[in-house]
């Protein structure tokens, strides 16, 4: 069977040249007569494989020195409540809540701290991303919280809040490695990597040296402490190995397609392609307003549902899946990561033309 075009917002596409190294050393991995999902995370062959996996991440993004990278488990959620655990020493922080995951981010800070939403979206369905610009953040806030770029509602920050002197915290899942990022400009980075990275089961955190430290909230689970996991070397106890190999694969592969700089001029082609068509459309339109689209993931909506559910259900005759959208917005969501070749877009496209041509 051929592989199809999938838009899945997360676990989701991932590159077929990774797969097909990945498949190929699924029972033998370099000669070491056993798969990376049977060896020891102690063993010389893992250290290798996670020690080039986070040389080439510090590579593919400029990660200063003062800051460590982590591969951990749990997944982005458990953040909500581990970034509070680690960093609210004096127990006030700023969130900025743009869509369900910082929304619930906020929630879950709430249980640690004074957390303060000092601006929100909420008020159109999170279709946009709130403006930044003079917004003040609290002098005692231990730091300020966004979440870059929201999965669901298909919208990006088009810049970043000056924090000034209050370390910024971003969640960048869902557009991990997408683009070039100034890691000095954060105080803790952290994604999920099943977007646009790698299988589920591994949250990558790079954190600045001067926030990982001893007088964390003394509730903190000892695994959940950043410093744990940075005197460990992310081995305090067994990683997902399989996840981050993959993901040490992928690093490989975007470094030979030309780096991060190279993967944003190809996600800008990609993106423009969808809203091009989306804009000058009498059956389609976005839900995200322009100034502040996501380049990885579009949600869309046609005005009538039964013709949605149409729509969705025709596309997997023509090689697309996993195009439906969240209950949140409804209609249909293309996520399109590093991952989805130029050539996957190009089929949504056609076939939301010829639909359109059938059904207007």
């Amino acid at each position: 069977m051929a592989r199809v075009y999938n838009f899945s917002a997360g676990p989701a596409v991932l590159p077929e040249e990774v797969l097909r190294e990945a498949q190929a050393g699924m029972l033998d991995y370099n000669g070491c007569g056993m798969s990376v999902m049977e060896m020891s995370h102690r063993s010389a062959a893992f250290a290798d494989i996670i020690e080039q996996a986070e040389a080439d991440l510090r590579t593919l993004m400029g990660i200063p020195d003062n800051y460590h990278v982590l591969f951990l488990q749990g997944g982005a959620t458990q953040q909500f409540a581990a970034i509070p655990m680690n960093l609210m020493k004096n127990g006030v922080a700023d969130y900025i809540v743009s869509g369900s995951w910082s929304k619930k981010a906020f929630k879950e800070a709430k249980l640690y701290g004074d957390a303060r939403c000092i601006a929100s979206s909420e008020d159109e369905n999170f279709s946009y991303v709130p403006d930044v610009d003079g917004l003040t953040f609290s002098p005692d806030a231990d730091y300020a919280y966004i979440c870059q770029n929201e999965t669901i509602y298909g919208t990006r920050y088009p810049k970043l809040p000056d924090t000034g002197d209050v370390p910024l915290v971003s969640d960048v899942s869902s557009m991990f490695l997408s683009e070039p990022m100034d890691v000095s400009g954060y105080g803790l980075i952290y994604g999920g990597v099943q977007k646009n990275v790698g299988p589920a089961g591994v949250v990558i955190v790079i954190v600045r040296e001067d926030l990982v430290r001893e007088d964390v909230n003394p509730a903190t689970p000892t695994i959940m402490r950043y410093l744990t996991q940075v005197d460990a070397k992310s081995l305090s106890n067994t990683p997902p190995c399989w996840g981050i190999y993959i993901c040490g694969l992928v690093f490989k592969w975007l470094k030979e397609k030309g780096g991060l700089s190279a993967m944003k001029q190809i996600n800008e082609e990609k993106a423009a392609l969808l809203y091009d068509f989306l804009d000058q459309s009498k059956l389609f339109r976005g839900t995200a307003r322009t100034d502040c689209r996501s380049l990885m993931n579009v949600p869309f909506v046609t005005g009538d549902a039964e013709l949605d559910a149409k729509f969705i259900a025709e596309c997997k005759d023509h090689g697309i899946e996993s195009i439906k959208g969240h209950r949140s917005v409804g209609g249909m969501r293309a996520s399109i990561y590093n991952a989805m070749p130029k050539a996957g877009v190009q089929a949504l496209v056609d076939f939301m033309a010829q639909f359109e041509k059938e059904n207007a």
